[in-house]
């Protein structure tokens, strides 16, 4: 209700550490045996009653089992909290993170399957292949009580963000040529965005008893400006290799390492220049319900007002659109017991048709209606011990006008009509005083619902395994010495909505060792993968599919005083 434009499928809340009133101090450190490392600091600090300094710090050094892999970022997060009064509180905090590594685009596909016996191997260009990114955001909140009953939050977001995006990558499956010999296809681009964010939201909560019921109601409203200017600028062998594509691609051997000729990156066919403003005013309202000791309802209505222009700056031509988009949400929650929860919702919500960074328009999406998310859940809570809960949910989310990434790596497909539907099992919490447990199960089904130029119905929506079930326990011997153990399973996926290049079935088992060395000294170490099981996990299109990790140990040691 309060994110809106798009997250169908639910979005990540991230939010950041307030100061407050007690001091203390936090850290850890971690290295693993691929050379990957970090140290992180949590500093508090209350300077007299009203004023509270937080800083948060982190470092990072990239590395993994891939070849040529590598990188690091670096993060500050300052943040002042002030209380003016009993009723009023100000938050004000700056965070800047730069983060540079390697791009590493996986493995290709060779005879519709995952190429296998590579699991290392780079297929990308050293020195190329890299995303420089920064950030400098800034942020600010008020809270004010006017009652006890009647709270209003503001918050402001002022953000810049460079990112350069930069690769050369498979473009095709791995053929064997009339010779013999093992080869593929290989392009690349540089993709530089420069972006300035400016988001403001305000949220009036009121308790208030009317009609005999207690209510929750919340009002609020948003106002957010977006302006990015993007560019892809494409990668061309002009060393006198054989190309096609106008010089855009050229077909490398496979090598260990791959060997890719000279790459020049220019101005030329098939590259971008755009510039775009997303500007968004929304109004929403919700209301919740206590109607007595079991009963509860939230309604709610969002209004999405969203205009877009892109500016074509290589063509010389404009683009825009606005939408107008109504979100509802509705919701039951029934507690037969104290210990149960049985519940029911509704929701729906939109994505403009311009994919989620608003950056691509042209004639065709400027007549789309949006993407549109509608999503049903029942579900049931019970904690049949104190500390355990227990939960199953049903759901069906059923996606209209959407579209999804093509086979082919910078290509976009409409996929028309899509339905996600399924269970989840789940078992979080504490058996006995010293026995730990989480465990998962989902069972789900997403598949096209017409046929559209990209798909028919009935093909499956790309990286939506059938069964994904996961188990993680820890028993502690004592108050200072404990242990895990655990197992992910998913199901074969497919890497893309071609269907073509399925990704197989896999399961991982992973372990733990706990130990408090002394009091607020704490240290872990990790084991992942511990029978050094050969998977994929995930991929992008076809052609560009993650390898799994090997077994690997990592150790880590947090302090907090």
């Amino acid at each position: 209700m309060v994110f809106g434009r798009g997250g169908g499928g639910g979005v990540i809340n991230r939010v950041g550490k307030r100061p407050g009133s007690e001091a203390f101090a936090a850290a850890a450190a971690s290295l693993d045996s691929f050379g990957s490392a970090f140290v992180e600091a949590d500093l508090n600090q209350p300077i007299g009653p009203a004023l509270s300094v937080r800083v948060n710090g982190v470092y990072e050094r990239f590395d993994s089992h891939r070849d040529a892999y590598g990188g690091d970022r670096l993060a500050i997060n300052p943040a002042l909290g002030i209380k003016v009064s009993a009723a009023t509180r100000i938050g004000l905090s700056y965070e800047h993170a730069r983060d540079e590594r390697v791009v590493d685009r996986g493995v290709p596909s060779f005879a519709g399957r995952p190429l296998g016996g590579f699991r290392d191997t780079f297929f990308g260009a050293r020195g190329v292949n890299r995303s420089d990114f920064d950030a400098h955001v800034v942020r600010a909140d008020v809270s004010h009580n006017f009652a006890d009953n009647l709270n209003l939050t503001s918050k402001l977001l002022y953000g810049v963000y460079d990112k350069t995006y930069q690769n050369a990558f498979a473009a095709t499956t791995l053929t064997t040529s009339a010779g013999g010999v093992r080869q593929l296809g290989i392009e690349a681009y540089r993709d530089p965005t420069r972006r300035e964010n400016l988001l403001v939201q305000n949220d009036l909560a009121w308790r208030v008893k009317l009609g005999g019921s207690d209510h929750v109601l919340l009002a609020g409203f948003e106002y957010g400006d977006q302006d990015t200017r993007n560019a892809r600028i494409n990668g061309f062998f002009d060393s006198g290799v054989p190309t096609t594509s106008g010089g855009r691609r050229t077909v490398v051997a496979l090598t260990d390492p791959l060997v890719i000729p000279a790459i020049n990156f220019r101005a030329g066919t098939g590259n971008r220049s755009v510039r775009s403003e997303a500007d968004v005013v929304a109004f929403y309202v919700q209301d919740q319900v206590s109607l007595g000791a079991h009963f509860n309802v939230v309604a709610g209505l969002r209004y999405d007002r969203f205009a877009l222009r892109v500016d074509d700056l290589l063509a010389g031509t404009a683009f825009a659109r606005k939408d107008e988009l109504w979100s509802p949400r509705l919701g039951f929650v029934f507690k037969p017991v104290e210990q149960v929860s049985l519940y029911a919702s509704y929701s729906q919500s939109y994505l403009p048709q311009s994919g989620d960074q608003f950056v691509a328009l042209d004639a065709s999406l400027e007549t789309l209606k949006p993407e549109r998310f509608v999503n049903y859940e029942l579900g049931a809570k019970w904690e049949p011990l104190d500390g355990l809960l227990l939960t199953a949910a049903a759901y069906r989310l059923d996606r209209g006008n959407s579209r999804a990434p093509g086979a082919v790596a910078g290509t976009t497909v409409l996929t028309g009509e899509q339905r996600s539907k399924g269970i989840e099992l789940a078992a979080v919490g504490r058996v006995t005083r010293r026995w730990k447990v989480s465990v998962g199960y989902a069972l789900q089904k997403a598949e096209v619902r017409e046929t559209t130029s990209a798909a028919p119905a009935g093909r499956e929506i790309a990286q939506v395994p059938r069964h994904q079930a996961s188990l993680w326990m820890r028993y502690d011997f004592s108050d200072r010495i404990g242990a895990g153990i655990g197992a992910y399973h998913q199901s074969k996926v497919f890497a893309s909505i071609s269907n073509a290049v399925p990704l197989p079935r896999y399961t991982r088992i992973d372990g733990a060792l706990f130990l408090e060395l002394a009091d607020g000294i704490e240290a872990q170490v990790n084991v992942e993968n511990i029978l050094n099981q050969a998977y994929f996990p995930t991929a992008h299109n076809d052609n560009n599919i993650s390898t799994g990790a090997p077994r690997n140990v990592r150790g880590t040691v947090r302090l907090r005083f």
